[in-house]
């Protein structure tokens, strides 16, 4: 478990999480928001664990933190990875981020998604109707936007009237996926991307050049900077697809983009990546009127790309439309 020195920025949000400890202000629902791996839920279970130590002698503290880490901790509910199958079958895996029973997903019809149903939020309030040593019962749930409608109607009874004790903390890189009365019922801490001065401590030892390009690719988020110095192979893999989306945009003719592009037409294709690298590069673009003519054919991709459309049409259209507007 992380304390306030060991999490990388979001000092302003730290305090203001201590400060309702300290004056017994806290709220039975918080939304953390902000994009992607900024370490919003590194900062829910470090909040969970100071309260859940709120009150208790310091000697017992670092047990408190090793329940949590083995999620084991009576008063410790947590949400994150979902039991799907032919993707996430591996309860151990499973069970290192997740506490609250999901044997009902592997019911036919399994489960396939990683969306949370209201089998899932039945599930989470048998397990906040059981009782606890501690003044808190701390419940987390990574990505809110995951619930499907119904669920999401379910889970706003809870919020509506929560079980005695229960704090929910919440994390979401979509405000607008969210019911507006969800929201309503929530305290939120908005979460942004951290300086580059943050993340240089992260830097340490690594080669000048691989780091540097992290950085440029991590966009102010320590996860994402991380999991790239980490995995050698995945750093890899980004600089090449950074390099042809490159390419994608320098190319003279329909062809060439048709060629570089059409790939990602099957479904087993990484569209986020594709579509990561395009607009990284975009923005790079020397020239700034063809960069806000292709922005356009940018964004309706990336819109379109939401929806059940063909994937190889809606690809053929953005290389049409950028083709358009010639080097």
């Amino acid at each position: 478990m992380e304390t306030p020195s060991d999490i990388v920025g979001h000092e302003k949000q730290c305090g203001e999480l201590l400060t309702d400890i300290a004056h017994r202000n806290v709220t039975h629902a918080y939304l953390f928001l902000g994009p992607p791996h900024l370490g919003k839920f590194t900062v829910a279970r470090w909040f969970a664990w100071r309260l859940l130590v709120d009150g208790l002698d310091p000697a017992s503290h670092a047990a408190v933190r090793e329940q949590i880490d083995r999620m084991i901790h009576p008063d410790f509910l947590s949400m994150d990875a979902l039991w799907i199958e032919g993707v996430q079958e591996d309860w151990r895996v499973i069970s290192q981020s997740s506490n609250i029973p999901q044997e009902q997903r592997t019911k036919k019809p399994a489960a396939k998604t990683d969306t949370i149903s209201i089998e899932d939020v039945r599930s989470l309030h048998e397990r906040l109707l059981a009782t606890g040593d501690s003044s808190h019962l701390c419940c987390l749930i990574r990505s809110i936007e995951r619930m499907q409608p119904a669920a999401a109607n379910a889970f706003l009874k809870l919020l509506e009237e929560p079980p005695p004790r229960v704090v929910f903390v919440l994390t979401t890189a979509n405000e607008h996926a969210l019911l507006p009365t969800v929201v309503s019922r929530t305290r939120i801490l908005r979460f942004h991307p951290l300086p580059t001065d943050k993340l240089k401590p992260l830097l340490d030892g690594q080669d000048d050049d691989e780091a540097s390009f992290a950085l440029h690719l991590a966009h102010g988020a320590p996860g994402t900077l991380v999991s790239l110095l980490q995995n050698p192979d995945l750093l890899r893999a980004n600089k090449q697809l950074h390099a042809q989306a490159k390419q994608f945009w320098q190319a003279q003719t329909l062809h060439e983009r048709l060629k570089w592009v059409m790939p990602y037409a099957e479904r087993h294709a990484d569209l986020p990546a594709l579509l990561k690298h395009l607009g990284d590069t975009l923005r790079e673009h020397p020239d700034p009127v063809r960069k806000a003519e292709w922005a356009v054919a940018y964004t309706q991709l990336a819109e379109a790309l939401t929806t059940n459309a063909h994937r190889g049409l809606l690809l053929e259209r953005f290389a049409l439309a950028v083709s358009h507007y010639p080097c």
